[in-house]
């Protein structure tokens, strides 16, 4: 009965393993026909587009003949090509009376009116324009084919990023088709030093990647470690900037964003010009700067759109929120359950008073808190926009409320966790947010359990922590770690514009300047006469 089972059960483990092996084999037969070349035959050419294509019902097969007498095929995706373009600009002319002494693309090029049009002599080429959008004519008699820049596809229109938002400055923002974003940077930046260097990344997606710079404000090495880092990236898809980011980042592990990610052309722009590399993704509308620093993720575009007096200020009311919405949950836990006599009398009484009731300790306390809260925020952004907002803000209302009538939570720890969230609501970049609100955490355990002593040992580890991080080479404390003239200049104040002539150090010391210095605006000297 057992061998019976056994050899029931083989069939199958051998069906598996073939299906295995084939898996296994699809990618080296796709890299093997990969570099195919057309057929001068238009039946062959069309015999192995059709079986490429097999199950495609959204490719288009379009025959047709040149003048009346040269067979020739269309190949295109439905919905992705312009058809009236096609038709008005390509099919007409060539249909149309053609001499016969010309024959294959000399026809093609001399009657139609298609500015983009490229020669392509392989079928891995011509799948890729296709999977653009560009329709690819192939010529009977012809090895080479033609492909014409006729891509046309929805887009979103360009608008002012939600997450990033100012009062003043540039209301533009990145959208999902590549094309679009590097016009923006060539709108703002025009000159021919902007250069935008392209690769694909991903078996199936083919992803197109841009890495853009400033030729003669960015170090070279800089450039050539990104583009390497990029080429190293093997899997199957990218569907958004992430996947870049995390492949491609210095230390997986840390909890804090090491690249700047940003919908913002201008703030990929200012950037560029501090000599700075950004990698653009087809389909994604975040653009990734690099390298960064923890103040460059602190720091806000609107910073530079108002007086450096008021920049300055609501920088340094950044860094001292940034604290306190670390810390201000563990210090509260800490403080209430061991430190008691660093409390006022009176403030005591008063925190004793509406604890009297309450079944938890503050460390349970604070947490319980502090999960909802996190709770709230995520339902208010997964829910619709016209009920997210109204929702987590009643949500907090009512469940604060509830929970203080119903006596598990005091009436200080909703104060607190309230001053919490606000805090976090300053942050510019959500990705610290989102690293802040992680590192709470930690830091309310050790806070719980050793005091105010624990939470120096996790604020200490923290700072070791970014201590060693680094981002492309750059130290993520720099300037402040290892110090440098910029503390001064763009980290503890917002310098003017005019004093700031010279650019950060990065990786390296390539054209540090980038003004002349004296743009100090002087007053008017009068004549005299009155």
């Amino acid at each position: 009965m057992n061998f019976i089972k056994w050899l029931a059960k083989k069939p199958l483990k051998s069906r598996a393993s073939a299906q295995s092996a084939a898996a296994a084999v699809q990618p080296q037969q796709q890299t093997q026909t990969a570099g195919k070349a057309i057929f001068i035959e238009l039946n062959d050419n069309y015999n192995y587009l059709s079986s490429l294509y097999e199950d495609c019902s959204d490719i288009v097969f379009h025959h047709f003949k040149i003048g009346g007498i040269t067979d020739a095929f269309l190949i295109f995706i439905d919905e992705m090509s312009d058809t009236d373009m096609i038709d008005q600009h390509v099919l007409n002319p060539l249909m149309e009376g053609v001499a016969e002494s010309e024959k294959g693309r000399s026809i093609i090029s001399k009657s139609i009116s298609v500015c983009h049009a490229k020669e392509i002599a392989t079928f891995d080429q011509a799948a890729d324009e296709i999977s653009k959008g560009n329709p690819v004519i192939f010529v009977d008699g012809d090895n080479q084919a033609v492909s014409l820049g006729l891509a046309k596809w929805p887009k979103r229109n360009i608008e002012e990023p939600v997450a990033e938002s100012v009062v003043r400055g540039p209301r533009l923002g990145f959208t999902e088709a590549l094309g679009v974003n590097t016009s923006l940077l060539r709108r703002s930046i025009k000159s021919p030093a902007l250069k935008m260097k392209s690769l694909k990344i991903g078996r199936y997606t083919q992803t197109e990647v841009v890495v853009t710079y400033i030729k003669g404000v960015v170090d070279p090495a800089l450039i050539d470690e990104i583009i390497s880092r990029l080429q190293r990236i093997d899997i199957d898809g990218i569907l958004d900037s992430y996947y870049v980011e995390e492949l491609i980042g210095d230390n997986p592990l840390t909890p804090f964003p090491q690249m700047l990610s940003t919908e913002r052309p201008d703030v990929v722009v200012g950037n560029l010009l501090e000599g700075r590399a950004a990698v653009i993704i087809d389909g994604s509308p975040s653009v990734l700067v690099m390298p960064i620093t923890l103040f460059s993720l602190i720091q806000s575009p609107e910073d530079y759109y108002q007086t450096f007096w008021a920049g300055t200020f609501i920088r340094w009311l950044r860094y001292c929120f940034f604290v306190i919405a670390l810390t201000i949950p563990s210090a509260y836990v800490a403080i209430l359950t061991y430190h008691q006599e660093m409390i006022p009398t009176t403030l005591l009484l008063s925190v004793a008073k509406s604890r009297e009731e309450i079944p938890f300790p503050a460390l349970i306390e604070a947490l319980l808190m502090e999960i909802t809260f996190e709770a709230l925020r995520e339902a208010g952004l997964r829910l619709p926009k016209q009920v997210g907002p109204a929702v987590s803000i009643v949500g907090a209302l009512v469940i604060g409320q509830a929970a203080i009538s119903a006596g598990l939570v005091s009436s200080p720890m909703v104060m607190v966790v309230a001053f919490t969230g606000i805090a976090s609501f300053t942050f510019p970049r959500y990705t610290l947010g989102i690293s802040i609100r992680l590192l709470r955490f930690p830091l309310m355990f050790l806070a719980g359990f050793l005091g105010l002593l624990g939470l120096m040992l996790g604020i200490i580890t923290i700072v070791i922590h970014l201590c060693t991080l680094r981002s492309f080479g750059v130290p993520y404390l720099s300037s402040l770690a290892p110090m440098h003239k910029n503390l001064v200049q763009d980290v503890l104040i917002r310098t003017p514009l005019w004093a700031r002539s010279i650019r950060p150090k990065l990786t390296g010391t390539v054209n540090r300047r980038r003004q002349a210095p004296g743009l100090r605006p002087k007053p008017p000297q009068g004549d005299g006469s009155g």
